[in-house]
């Protein structure tokens, strides 16, 4: 894809049956957006990264963000910044599918 160009991220969703999917929308040395999609009952587990910030925006759908000791509502226009060490992750509670817009930085 030609950068920069007009996305709507629905269009690049990729969903699987077993798993959380993944889709990278662009990527650079200095950062990575990308779509976690997530079918009804599927979660990233909680998890960290070193040396890395990560936004995550939602798009469509609602779920549970998984923290450090807690969890909080997600849905659509909501946005979580989960900073280097900071345990995340995410978890697709409703009846729909759950789009995650994802920004890492720097890139993996």
């Amino acid at each position: 894809m030609e950068h920069p160009t007009p996305i709507d991220p629905r269009d690049l969703a990729m969903y699987l049956p077993d798993k959380m999917g993944k889709s990278t929308i662009f990527r650079s040395e200095r950062v990575m957006v990308g779509l976690n999609a997530f079918e009804p009952g599927q979660e990233h587990a909680l998890h960290a990264h070193q040396g890395m910030d990560k936004i995550y925006q939602v798009i469509e759908g609602r779920g549970l963000f998984l923290l450090e000791g807690d969890e909080v509502s997600m849905q659509a226009g909501v946005l979580l910044v989960a900073p280097e060490g900071a345990p995340h992750g995410i978890r697709n509670t409703g009846a729909e599918r759950l789009l995650v817009l994802v920004i890492l930085a720097p890139a993996p």
